[in-house]
Parts: structure tokens; C-alpha cells; sequence
């Protein structure tokens, strides 16, 4: 049960914010903050509405159907009404809680993700690259912006590692639950006895930190420069343009060799650590929030198997949900992507009320 008084907060909260915006004296930037804060709560409002009066409405039917004297008629009709406001207000309950649920302030940012092979050779860097299409797709169908960061290349055309950057809306909250271990089940073209192999690549979903989220001092960093290296050893550039960025506290580097610029490999560079730290700092923050809670979803942890990809089967199946699609092809697509990250949503949000209970 919500405590009474929370709601009535929130009533308060959304007629201050109504009472604000139509005052006409607020300066532009703190009217859009309002405006969205207000667009919000305004679809929560009719609940919590309902949710206040939701024990004078019960007692009121009660007393109809506490009468002895009252009409059987009108007695059946106060217990058919009392049916629907008790239904309706289990609803609005779960709805009011998952509003007031803490929220994860980096669910609005950008993110960046990391792919890398892992286990299985030249099989696990096609299926990288078969990964990193399959997010490519997602974004294109959502309208999201990927800007390529880096990438390495594998002898058969696959990728050892590729990292991007995508801008949209909620792009954190939409990915964050992909890192993690995604293993692929499948026969390789190079498999001349038609066994099915088994490989492995990682993600990493992190929030794209800015300035403003993180202070970085130029005395905690370590730059080196170096001369690019392409494949086989061969020379990219002949200056020194590839960067090496270490933070000292941490031991975290990062390389950025892609472009022909130092400053722009620097850049690129301080984007990436910039994220790992934010993300290094928030893992040890959430780690002490919930030191006695376990979750299925899990914290993102890039050793943990997320999901198999069993193509022999046509199935994409997801072991923190065990939800299984057999729908392969269409979830490389982009197609039945959305069905796999709203279920995920809504298990990490059943544990995130059932931990208030």
C-alpha cells in the first residue's frame, strides 16, 4: 500500500506545475524542464486521483451491501461495482509504484556500446559483426544516430571489436540490458561435417557521459602517442597519431588509432574512458544499494550469458527471462527486438517493486 500523503504530494506536485507554466513568468529553459516534468505526471494524475478516493468509494458500496433492509437489485449491482474498483485500483497501485520508483538518472542518455569476439575463433568475430549489424538495424528503424568510434576487422571479415557511439531518445534505457555474454549455436560455413559450433561475443552498453557528469583531472591521466598500425603490421600513418589514454587511479586505458588526427583520436579517446568511469561509478554505487538483492536481470556484468542464438533451431532465447522467440532471422532484422527488451523491462521492473513490499 502507498502511504496516503505520497499521493497526495503528487496531486500537489502536478497542480504547482500547472499553476507555474501557465503563470507566463518563467524564462524558456526552466519552462521546458516544467513542461516535461508536467507531461509526466499528467499521466499519472487521473490514477492517483482515483487511488485518494478509491476508501471512500468502497465504503460506499459496503454500505449498500451491509444493509438488511437494502434492495437484492441494487445489492448485486454495489457488488458487481465493488469487483471493478477493487481490479481497477490493483492497477493503479502497480502503475502509481512503478512511477515512483526511483528513476535511473542515465535511462535519458546516449550510450555507447562495445562489442567484442570472445571464445570460438573467426566464427565468434563474424557473429560480432552479425551482432553489430543486428544493432545497426535496431537503430535505423528507431530513427537512432550510430556514429561509428573504432573498429577492428577480423582475417575473415568478421569483427574483432567495434565500438560506437548512438544518439536518440532513452537509448540507455532502451540497451542497457544487452551487456553481457550473447553465445551463438551454429554451423560454420567452413565446417565441412555440418557440427554445429559454438562461440561467443561481448557487449557492453554504457551511458554516455559528458563533462558535466564526471570531473576528469588532467593530472590522474597518463598520454602516450604512438604510430597507427594496420593489419599485418603494415603502417597507417606515418606520424604519430594513435593516442593511449591511461587514468592513473583506476589502471583504465583506452587506444583510439582510427583517425588520421591526434587531437580527433584524443577526443574520441576521452569519450570512451569518460563512459567507463561514469559507469565504473555507478556499478560501485548501485552495488551498495543493493548488497541483498539479487535480480534476475542481473547488473550487467559482461561475464554473465545473457542469450544464445541457436540457428539450427531458428530460436533467440534469453536465460535471465527464459524467454524464447523462435523467431531468429526476424530478431537479426530488428524486427522482434522491441518484444525482448519490453519483456526485460518489465521483469526488472517487478523486481523493483517487489523489493518496496
Amino acid at each position: 500500500m502507498i502511504p496516503q500523503k505520497t499521493i497526495e504530494e503528487l496531486i500537489t506536485k502536478h497542480s504547482m506545475l500547472e499553476k507555474d507554466l501557465s503563470s507566463g513568468n518563467i524564462d524558456k529553459k526552466l519552462f521546458a524542464e516544467k513542461s516535461k516534468e508536467y507531461a509526466d505526471v499528467n499521466e499519472i494524475i487521473g490514477d492517483a486521483k482515483k487511488y485518494i478516493a478509491f476508501e471512500n468509494d468502497k465504503k460506499e458500496l459496503e454500505k449498500i451491501l451491509n444493509d438488511n433492509s437494502g434492495d437484492e437489485e441494487l445489492k448485486d449491482m454495489a457488488q458487481l461495482e465493488l469487483t471493478e474498483l477493487n481490479t481497477e485500483h490493483e492497477k493503479n497501485e502497480k502503475k502509481l509504484k512503478l512511477f515512483l520508483l526511483p528513476k535511473d538518472e542515465a535511462d535519458k542518455k546516449n550510450a555507447i556500446i562495445e562489442i567484442r569476439a570472445g571464445t570460438g575463433g573467426l566464427e565468434a568475430s563474424l557473429f560480432a559483426s552479425d551482432l553489430f549489424k543486428m544493432y545497426e538495424k535496431v537503430s535505423h528503424k528507431k530513427k537512432w544516430t550510430l556514429e561509428l568510434i573504432s573498429i577492428s576487422r577480423s582475417d575473415a571479415g568478421g569483427l574483432k571489436e567495434v565500438i560506437a557511439s548512438i544518439k536518440g531518445n532513452n537509448i540507455y534505457s532502451t540497451l542497457k540490458y544487452e551487456s553481457g555474454v550473447h553465445r551463438v549455436q551454429r554451423v560454420p560455413d567452413t565446417e565441412t561435417q555440418g557440427r554445429v559450433h559454438t562461440s561467443a561475443a561481448t557487449v557492453a552498453v554504457l551511458p554516455e557521459a559528458e563533462e558535466v557528469d564526471l570531473q576528469i583531472n588532467d593530472s590522474d591521466l597518463r598520454i602516450d602517442v604512438f604510430r597507427a598500425g594496420g593489419p599485418g603490421g603494415q603502417s597507417v600513418n606515418t606520424t604519430d597519431s594513435a593516442v593511449r589514454i591511461t587514468h592513473i587511479p583506476t589502471g583504465l586505458s583506452v587506444s583510439q588509432q582510427d583517425e588520421k588526427s591526434q587531437h580527433k583520436n584524443k577526443a574520441k579517446g576521452m569519450k570512451i574512458l569518460r563512459s567507463r568511469l561514469y559507469e565504473l561509478e555507478r556499478s560501485r554505487i548501485d552495488q551498495e544499494r543493493s548488497k541483498d538483492r539479487k535480480t534476475k536481470i542481473g547488473t550487467g556484468d559482461r561475464s554473465e550469458r545473457i542469450r544464445t542464438y541457436n540457428f539450427p533451431q531458428g530460436r533467440v532465447t534469453d536465460h535471465r527471462i527464459n524467454l524464447t522467440l523462435h523467431r531468429l532471422e526476424e530478431f537479426l532484422e530488428g524486427e522482434a527486438f522491441d518484444e525482448m527488451i519490453e519483456s526485460l523491462t518489465l521483469q526488472a521492473q517487478e523486481e523493483s517493486l517487489s523489493s518496496l513490499k
